[in-house]
């Protein structure tokens, strides 16, 4: 693990080494253990390393014993030993145990054929000095991040902004769509940016640029359903059971200890279980504790630990003092981002460094095995949609009978399931933090004319292979491919990697996705969701563990902004020239925040998203110096690119 970054600026102009030695260290605590560069003519790359497997033989940059090719690779790699005996086979001779050695061979002898065959978390970059071509590629779901941009005829790379925003000759403005998708939803929409200038390189996809002409980009790997009904619901369990074990295993592959998160859900406990059952050590587990709150599981976790023979690491948390971390929360994002789980992820994140450098967590399990209750509120519109649409007008009469009468949450979501045809419609409606009549009182001019595109998500959803599906599989697909990448992972690799601590994501190897779209649906949606996984795990967890009602890993947001939290809010969006660029209406900003202390109405998540752009853009102000490129906190989209 580690975080990568460089810079192709082509046309025979050198990079400097000096400018590649800043790059990498913006993020040293990405990899505090060791530091390598490489400079050749015009292209300049390097990384910081956490060291994890094979520690003294693993140093990077590496270069195949030709001299060819180099590589700077970020991420694991969790079958390389098993990729070795073909490898072996076809002439290579390795000199460490090291997974970059592996992946750098396997590409010297697959190309890219080389993608499909790994099992892990990656954000690689390869030099080819004969060609001197540059290849960029990135694990299918998105677990491990790397941004580019291509400014001056170039291109430059790096696992976060930071990386990028120092480099010469640069210029980063920020992107009034990716501020429409940060007021929208509380994070910016994969692929884009905050700023206009840079874009992730999309999960599952190669990019590929030589010394002239335009970089080619492929996609290698894409979520496919491929529902296997030849299996009995015992049998499903049973094989769910086992994948469950395998990739736990799998992704135990380390030189260092390795704990887990552990909270009182199904899916940290299952990977908890999964790994306590294949170990020759206990487990060391941890959680974050919140005494007094309804949302502390500590109860629960020492419950699950204790029955595995866990060591179990607890730290209780002041909910009060949490919110004081929240400048060091933005901080570690190099953009906006909305998502108050990221405050526990900190907290927990901080409190596993201080004992191991890898753990495993359970994301993945929702999304995969339709966990979430808006899952839930999209089977109901998938079962009553079409007889509503088929009542036409007559639909209305339903709500005056006395069961619909008497609840306006009932009516609305009749009203919802008649009118939403397709399940990537609802995806957007269901994860939005503001409704577009909000956004048309709030935004600005420029940001409305961005509510007017007729359909602003259309890339992510325009694969006719999934048009066929149900409502709540093209839902969850819009939860894997545009949720996770988006907000989930990008998440939990900067609270992690903030502690130079890594994280891994069983459930989310992308062998263990395209297994879990060969299941009926019938075994995932079932009562509360997630059915086969939770009937996997129940032998492995002590009784009343699976019963318990999902709790989720937010923060009482609402509590937060009725007391003296609202004061830190306002201050920061005025203190900070958020509310001087023109960006919201500042008169439909505080009656937002008077609305909500008066009790009328719920807007904590769109609140703490406005508190949270405050503290990035004072973080950006600070950050700003005329001895670097200029990041412009300002609107810019007539400007072409530098």
């Amino acid at each position: 693990m580690c975080g990568i970054a460089g810079w192709y600026r082509r046309g025979n102009r050198p990079v400097a080494y000096d400018v590649v030695v800043a790059q990498c260290d913006r993020i040293v605590h990405r990899g505090p253990d060791d530091a390598g560069y490489f400079t050749d003519g015009d292209l300049g790359m390097g990384m910081r390393r956490l060291s994890i497997i094979d520690i003294a033989g693993g140093h990077q940059p590496m270069e195949t014993p030709d001299g060819r090719h180099v590589i700077v690779f970020n991420g694991e790699i969790y079958n390389h030993r098993t990729l070795r005996p073909d490898l072996e086979a076809a002439g290579c001779r390795f000199h460490s145990h090291s997974d970059t050695e592996t992946l750098l061979a396997a590409y010297s002898v697959w190309g890219d054929d080389t993608w499909l065959k790994l099992e892990g978390m990656y954000g690689v970059a390869i030099w080819d000095r004969l060609t001197r071509t540059l290849t960029l590629a990135r694990d299918p779901i998105g677990i491990k991040p790397l941004y580019i941009t291509e400014q001056h005829g170039g291109i430059a790379f790096a696992s976060e902004l930071k990386a990028l925003t120092l480099l010469p000759e640069h210029v980063f403005e920020v992107d009034p769509q990716a501020i429409h998708d940060y007021f929208s939803f509380g994070h910016v929409q994969r692929p884009r940016s905050i700023y206009r200038q840079v874009r992730q390189l999309d999960p599952g996809h190669i990019l590929r640029i030589g010394p002239e002409g335009e970089a080619s980009e492929h996609r290698f790997w894409k979520p496919r359903v491929r529902i296997d009904h030849g299996l009995t619901e015992s049998e499903w369990i049973e094989e769910t059971r086992a994948k469950v074990l395998a990739t736990v295993d799998h992704h135990m592959l380390s030189d260092v200890p390795v704990g887990s998160f552990l909270s009182g859900g199904v899916d940290s406990a299952a990977v908890t279980a999964a790994m306590a059952m294949q170990s020759d050590r206990p487990v060391t587990a941890f959680t974050i504790g919140f005494p007094g709150n309804p949302i502390d599981e500590t109860d629960a976790a020492r419950r699950i630990a204790d029955h595995l023979g866990c060591q179990h690491i607890v730290r209780p948390v002041d909910l009060m003092k949490a919110r004081d971390v929240i400048p060091l929360v933005q901080h570690s994002f190099d953009e906006p981002s909305g998502a108050s789980a990221a405050i526990p992820t900190w907290y927990l994140s901080k409190l596993a460094s201080e004992h191991v450098k890898v753990v495993l967590s359970g994301e993945g399990g929702d999304e995969l095995f339709a966990g979430y209750k808006r899952h839930f509120k999209v089977r109901s519109a998938d079962r009553w949609g079409p007889l509503l649409r088929a009542l036409g007008p007559a639909r209305h009469l339903l709500e005056k009978l006395p069961a619909f009468a008497a609840s306006q949450r009932v009516r609305r979501r009749l009203s919802d399931a008649a009118q939403t045809r397709s399940g990537f419609q609802r995806f957007i409606a269901g994860t939005e933090i503001s409704s577009p009549a909000l956004r048309r009182r709030l935004f600005s001019p420029e940001l409305i004319e961005f509510e007017r595109s007729p359909d602003r998500f259309e890339d992510h959803y325009s694969d006719p292979e999934w048009a066929k599906e149900s409502m709540l599989q093209q839902f969850m697909f819009g939860d894997l491919t545009v949720h996770m990448p988006s907000t989930l992972l990008n998440r939990l690799d900067r609270m992690s990697m903030a502690h130079s601590l890594e994280a891994r994501v069983p459930l989310l190897s992308h062998r263990f996705v395209d297994w879990s779209l060969t299941m009926p649906m019938k075994l995932k949606a079932r009562g509360v969701g997630k059915y086969a996984l939770r009937e996997a795990c129940r032998p492995w967890l002590p009784a009343g563990t699976l019963d318990r009602k999902k709790q989720g890993f937010q923060m009482p947001l609402k509590d937060w902004f009725l007391g003296d939290f609202s004061h830190f809010a306002r201050e920061a969006w005025q203190d900070s020239g958020a509310a001087d660029a023109g960006l919201l209406d500042n008169q439909a900003v505080d009656s937002l925040f008077d609305q909500h202390h008066a009790g009328e109405g719920n807007s904590a998540k769109l609140l703490y998203a406005i508190t949270m752009f405050a503290c990035w853009w004072q973080d950006q102000r600070d950050r700003q110096s005329p001895s670097v490129s200029s990041v412009k906190p300002v609107l810019h989209q007539s400007g072409a690119d530098a």
